[in-house]
């Protein structure tokens, strides 16, 4: 089993243990795509329907609700249901949606899309993959686009997948100390992003700490690492402490320069050798960066760093997932 394919199921098996906002688009997995072709390799159609990427955020709207169904179909392979779902709405996302669901034949239609919307990571990302599965080239530039015109969306991330798939899926997640806010626990998902948001601009000290780094986290796990990466910056000026300024590091991350996060968390591991929050997060990079040997032993020094913490308890997890998966 490669490092990569290793990696990603540990982080399939562990995206659910946390208790997160969720924005409920579909993950890619290394399992739906083919494997990257050579610069010499003629491209070759695929089997079935690409894989579909809708993003609806929070929203509860009719639309939504449809294209949220429309979408799970899709995925179940019941493709006419699908493009019934798709076909009551003009967005771009039921455009895309549409002409996915009564695939192959609609490359053409895919390609108009992405001509009439070349600044939107949506329709770049779906181009990619459609130019994929009809066995054509240029993918990676589609995916380029998408990545770089809107890099603030799940698009341009799950894009960023497909480009480097050297690395783990989509890009790491922040774990605060201090467990998510149980007052928000029982809110809509709607209400809880935007109460938690309220909170992170309103409250100062250790509980103006805890929301601010939730708050960028809920916004990692909508797709949005630009803006969670300025609010790690923020909450790194204000409080210059382990947690705050590993929290900014790994908002750092991305898979075109890893070292920008990693350049910061390598000074943090000797400024606070005692920080299981800078071992534990050192490790997840290395672990997304598929240096899994080495993202085992800043792990377990995080279990040493604070046995009985939350940290600890998370590095545990992933070293057993880790051991399920197998061997190097």
């Amino acid at each position: 089993m490669s490092p990569r394919l290793r990696t990603g199921l540990v982080v399939a098996a562990l995206a659910a243990l946390a208790a997160v906002v969720v924005a409920g688009a579909a993950v890619l997995s290394a399992e739906e795509l083919p494997p990257p072709a050579t610069p010499q390799a003629q491209p070759k159609p695929q089997k079935g329907a690409p894989p579909l990427v809708l993003d609806l955020g929070l929203r509860t709207d009719a639309e939504a609700r449809d294209l949220r169904r429309a979408a799970e179909l899709y995925e179940q392979g019941r493709r006419r249901q699908a493009a019934a779902l798709f076909a009551r709405s003009d967005s771009l996302e039921a455009k895309l949606g549409l002409a996915f669901a009564n695939w192959p034949g609609t490359l053409e239609r895919v390609e108009q899309l992405g001509a009439l919307y070349p600044r939107s990571a949506l329709a770049q990302l779906h181009v990619g993959l459609a130019r994929v599965w009809a066995g054509r080239g240029g993918a990676r530039e589609a995916w380029r686009e998408a990545r770089d015109n809107e890099p603030d969306t799940l698009y341009a991330v799950r894009a960023g997948s497909l480009l480097h798939p050297e690395f783990a899926p989509d890009l790491p997640t922040f774990v605060a100390e201090a467990p998510f806010p149980q007052e928000l626990a029982e809110l809509p998902a709607a209400r809880q992003f935007e109460t938690l948001r309220e909170g992170a601009l309103s409250f100062t000290g250790r509980k103006g700490l805890v929301w601010r780094l939730h708050y960028g986290i809920a916004l990692q796990r909508l797709g949005r690492p630009i803006s969670a990466r300025r609010v790690f910056a923020e909450t790194a000026r204000r409080y210059d402490e382990p947690e705050a300024l590993a929290a900014a590091a790994v908002g750092r991350f991305a898979k075109e320069r890893p070292e920008a996060a990693f350049s910061r968390l390598g000074p943090l591991s000797r400024r606070f050798p005692a920080a299981a929050t800078v071992r534990f997060h050192l490790g997840l990079l290395l672990l997304w960066s598929s240096q899994v040997e080495e993202a085992e032993r800043q792990l377990r020094l995080a279990q040493r760093a604070e046995p009985g913490s939350r940290l600890a308890d998370q590095a545990r997890r992933y070293l057993e997932e880790l051991e399920k998966v197998g061997t190097r």
